[in-house]
């Protein structure tokens, strides 16, 4: 359900503590306090539709519309689509889906970059007439060159002189495609003896012959971002813009843009992006990743992307509570993903069916159970959750547990399934290993023949006779069988953007598939996406893309192991 601002505000954003802790809270604050938008908040997401995306713009979607929603304000929709050689409708409807999926609407206000065109034409025209912006010669690789270093100063194009009539009619015929891509720019006359680079008359039109999604081929020209971002955050009359750090050295651009057209100033603030270990953060490494084939596309489960974090079965509400959890800083640091996990692990833990799943299936049989018995037995969904109801549960004389569960020559403290140990079927009776069958030439153990007690069955009066271990089970006759995807990290190094070719250090097991499993007969009408517990084996949910009724897919949202809650309880003792 998507949820408008108020809602968003009702349900726990406009905590003080939040309000307080955030430093861009403090300046909307101060502008409050001086009424410098009049009391205005109108913040924007604008995403460009080159790609799908991750959970970094998780973080930028969640503080764009939750500060406003915080504040009473709005959050516009903008697609930044100046390049079209990039952009497809694909990632336009893929961000709308993604947006709205983690709980925010834009109501009417979605624009795009390419609304403004005209406009922007008209705005570097008047650039031109005030001698601010000059058309350039000068290829690529020789603005590169004339640009200069950080210490030392760029040198002036030799085409930064021309006459306002030459650079109208030059600029012009740019725009009617006299001219071949690359040979000609359109400059911001600035400075080139600053010390931000960014400054020393940056680029604001390119020459690209490209069909755009929307505008078709009407264009021959299409503007930098840099130039287009100020002035359709000023036409949308965008009061704080808030971008990740690596715009703050273009700041200065920003506001020379709209100073030096004279038009509403938006304010820019930057905030630190999103670091995860053990994945990337660049839409042009997650698009090789998709295009070299080491995923299977943008929604791959093992991806960062929303749509793959969806597909694996993360929750809109623990992305939110990540986001949340994480802050705003103004300063770049590292995530640990097991924090990712463990909000995803505290969502899910009460709020979905515990069920029964094995996955590497070991058969048991019971000698002296009856033949053709078969018991239904009660259990429920989830003990924290008794909402969620109960299931009935067929226990018959053969079944299956992992295969995990059970050693012939176990070590000490294994309270599972041995020659002459007892363990507890969960629900079920006590059961004792009296003999194995094994595979003649490798030794595997292909079944284990038991006993059962008839006087231990879960909830009668006589069950109360304890055992060390309990094993989670499903009657072999009544199973589901079903492929089951277990994903690890996508990559083996924490940081892998310190690789020299972050490629090199692609886990080669961050995927595998069980194609035996056997799981407990109530999941057989679970509905794509839905999500549940397998006891002892973590949270999972139905494939949204490969499973059928005929041929069911579980992916592994995570295991139960709870690594980022360890850490924060060693920090807590070590304090």
């Amino acid at each position: 359900m998507i949820k408008k601002n108020d809602e968003l505000a009702r349900e726990g954003f406009a905590e003080p503590s939040a309000l307080e802790a955030n430093f861009i809270q403090n300046i909307i604050n101060d502008d409050f306090s001086t009424n410098k938008y009049n009391g205005r908040v109108h913040t924007r997401f604008p995403p460009e539709p080159n790609g799908y995306l991750h959970i970094g713009h998780a973080k930028s979607i969640c503080l764009n519309f939750g500060i406003a929603a915080r504040n009473g304000g709005i959050t516009n929709l903008r697609f930044d689509d100046t390049n079209p050689a990039k952009e497809e409708v694909e990632y336009v409807d893929s961000i709308k889906a993604d947006v709205r999926w983690l709980g925010f609407d834009w109501d009417d206000r979605m624009f795009y970059a390419s609304d403004y065109f005209d406009q922007l034409y008209d705005y570097a025209v008047q650039l031109i007439k005030a001698g601010k912006a000059y058309v350039c010669d000068l290829s690529a690789e020789e603005i590169k060159e004339y640009r200069g270093t950080l210490t030392e100063p760029g040198k002036e194009s030799p085409y930064r002189d021309r006459s306002v009539e030459e650079n109208l009619d030059l600029f012009e015929r740019m725009r009617a495609g006299e001219f071949p891509d690359g040979s000609r720019v359109l400059r911001a006359k600035i400075d080139m003896a600053s010390p931000n680079l960014n400054m020393r008359d940056p680029v604001l039109y390119r020459i690209l012959r490209a069909t755009h999604h929307r505008t078709g081929d009407k264009w021959l020209i299409y503007p930098m971002y840099d130039y287009a971002h100020p002035i359709s955050d000023s036409l949308e009359r965008i009061t704080h813009s808030i971008c990740t750090l690596e715009f703050e050295d273009h700041r200065p651009l920003y506001d020379w843009t709209l100073d030096t057209l004279g038009i509403y100033h938006s304010q820019q603030i930057e905030f630190a992006r999103l670091n995860l270990t053990y994945t990337v953060m660049s839409k042009r490494k997650l698009r090789m990743l998709v295009e070299e084939g080491f995923v299977s596309g943008w929604d791959d489960p093992r991806m960062p992307t929303i749509s793959g974090l969806r597909r694996r079965g993360y929750t809109p509400e623990s992305i939110r509570d990540f986001c949340d959890r994480i802050g705003v800083a103004k300063s770049n640091s590292m995530v640990d993903i097991a924090m990712l996990e463990h909000c995803i692990r505290e969502d899910l833990n009460s709020s979905v069916p515990r069920v029964m799943g094995v996955l590497r299936p070991l058969k048991v049989v019971i000698d002296n159970y009856p033949e053709g018995r078969v018991e239904e037995l009660e259990a429920e969904y989830n003990p924290e959750n008794p909402g969620l109801g109960s299931r009935k549960l067929p226990f018959s004389r053969e079944l299956y547990i992992e295969q995990e569960d059970f050693m012939e020559n176990p070590p000490k403290k294994f309270f599972r399934l041995a020659p002459g140990q007892e363990v507890r079927l969960k629900n079920a009776y006590i059961i004792r290993c009296e003999s194995v069958v094994k595979d003649e030439k490798s030794g595997e153990a292909l079944e284990v023949h038991c006993t059962y007690d008839p006087e231990t069955k879960s909830g009668s009066a006589a069950s109360s006779r304890k055992v060390k271990g309990t094993l989670h089970w499903v009657s072999a006759d009544h199973a589901m069988p079903a492929e089951v995807r277990l994903y690890d990290h996508l990559f083996l190094k924490e940081n892998p953007d310190e690789e020299k070719d972050f490629r090199a250090c692609v886990n080669p097991d961050s995927l595998t598939k069980l194609t035996s499993c056997m799981l407990e007969r109530s999941l057989s009408e679970a509905a794509p996406g839905s999500r549940y517990q397998f006891l002892r084996n973590g949270f999972f949910c139905v494939d949204t893309v490969d499973s059928t009724k005929t041929k069911p897919v579980f992916n592994r949202t995570v295991s139960l192991k709870d690594t980022w809650a360890k850490i924060q309880k060693a920090r807590q003792d070590g304090q």
